[in-house]
């Protein structure tokens, strides 16, 4: 099994890789379909199914499905552009994306957020149609976003394009057990493996600027969450905190009144940072989500800046390891909100994060298993429940106490030899099984948990 670190960390715009990132990338993989036709069409038509029909709203799908269908894809995203182009097509009705006509195209009119039953691939599915001018339809692709950006064709769905094993690599690992017995065949840590595995795509210069592009991204994200304030988007008005919580720390830094479980306040702020930036449609990594993005820069600022003997020309080893614990659990269960729940977003994000830490701190193969373990198990059962359907409460705030499991993940695993009772593959079938039993109203539909039960106006 292989999935490369770079579809696993992915620079996009917030505030879901599954609800807005995915469906620009449908739209954008739609274009390129309508330009391959023998035909001309003359307008278009998309339909939001499942999740992204109950939630596309707080989650911004109808704006990424409008842009995309203009013409804008996720890692290019310029925001001042994207403004003026949803107004002027909100007033003109039509997009104009590149190598093909004008094509008609009103949001009121055309976009439709069918709350009926989902479509039977995925609970994230869109249906984009080709008009002619009559309004009559003459194509259509039906795409499912899968979580973290991941979108395929109803078509490459049932194929089991998700699992596709790809061309051969030379640590081809689909388990965390084979994980461990390929590291003691070879000798080599999991990041090392998994960096083997990349040279069959990549070229160690690609891979080295390529990783190195993915922190720029996530710490550039910490920055602007830590100096930005005021309200986010979305109606609920909930306050920016992490500038100001920033603030007081940096004032009582070096006080020796200050108690030592302060540390945690950094780990939290600096999630809280990147996914305050997420929910105002930031540019940030999904780490493996949108939701889930502050996890795993968060870990990484932390050691960094608060662990003795961190050094930056390691980051590239985290995000490798963590990539590999990533890989692993989307191949076996689920990276979805939509899907399985929170469980699946933080929950793997904080098991990416705690194998990404045990590995920098000399841990061994066994030892980072056990901390990734270790993290995923204690957010078994998590449920999505955003209120209104915004990537706002409880989001952020549950990055923030993702990322103090999985610092405390690795810790305990570092303590350790390694050797523990709950595989790292049991967990993770465990949350495959859970997302399975998980109510609909649970998984990222707004239709239960404090979506309910908290006052959203």
């Amino acid at each position: 099994m292989f999935l490369s670190v770079f579809d696993m960390f992915k620079v996009g715009i917030g505030p879901s890789s599954s609800h807005t990132i995915g469906p620009m990338v449908a739209a954008a993989r739609f274009l390129a379909h309508l330009r391959g036709l023998p035909f001309a069409v003359a307008g278009l038509r998309a339909s939001l199914h499942g999740s992204l029909a109950f939630t596309g709203v707080g989650h911004a799908t109808d704006r990424a499905v409008i842009l995309g269908l203009a013409g804008f894809v996720p890692d290019d995203y310029d925001a001042a552009l994207a403004e003026s182009a949803l107004a002027r097509i909100r007033e003109e009705r039509h997009v104009t994306p590149p190598g093909l006509p004008v094509l008609a195209f009103d949001p009121a009119r055309d976009l439709i957020f069918d709350r009926g039953p989902a479509l039977p691939g995925h609970a994230n599915g869109m249906i984009l149609r080709g008009l002619d001018a009559q309004g009559d339809i003459i194509t259509e692709v039906t795409y499912y976003s899968i979580g973290g950006g991941f979108v395929l064709t109803a078509e490459e769905l049932a194929a089991g394009a998700d699992k596709a094993e790809g061309a051969p690599v030379p640590h081809p690992f689909s388990s965390a057990a084979e994980m461990l017995h390929m590291a003691a065949a070879s000798g080599l840590s999991i990041a090392a493996m998994k960096r083997e595995n990349e040279l069959t795509r990549r070229s160690a210069a690609e891979i080295d600027r390529g990783l190195a592009r993915i922190w720029e991204v996530m710490n550039a994200c910490i920055d602007r969450g830590l100096a930005a304030d005021g309200i986010l988007p979305g109606g609920l008005k909930v306050r920016r905190r992490a500038h100001a919580i920033h603030q007081r720390l940096l004032a009582e830094r070096g006080l020796n009144l200050t108690p030592p479980h302060v540390v945690n306040d950094w780990m939290s702020t600096y999630a809280m940072a990147v996914n305050e930036e997420n929910a105002a449609g930031g540019q940030v990594v999904t780490a493996p989500t949108n939701g889930a993005a502050g996890v795993v820069p968060a870990t990484i600022r932390y050691w960094l800046d608060h662990v003795p003997g961190a050094q930056p020309s390691r980051v590239g080893e985290f995000l490798l390891t963590a990539a590999a614990i990533g890989g692993l659990i989307k191949f076996n269960a689920s990276i979805s909100g939509a899907e399985a729940g929170c469980q699946a977003e933080v929950g793997s994000a904080s098991a990416m994060a705690a194998a990404g830490l045990a590995a920098v701190l000399g841990g061994t193969p066994e030892q980072i298993e056990n901390a990734a373990e270790i993290a995923l198990e204690h957010h078994l059962g998590m449920t999505c429940d955003p209120i209104r359907g915004l990537v706002q409460v409880p989001c952020i705030e549950r990055n923030g106490l993702g990322t103090i499991k999985a610092v405390s993940a690795a810790s305990l695993a570092l303590r350790g030899d390694g050797k523990h009772l709950v595989p790292l593959d049991a967990a993770i079938e465990t949350m495959r099984q859970t997302g399975e039993d998980m109510s609909h109203k649970y998984k990222e539909t707004a239709l239960g948990g404090l979506a309910v039960n908290v006052p959203n106006c």
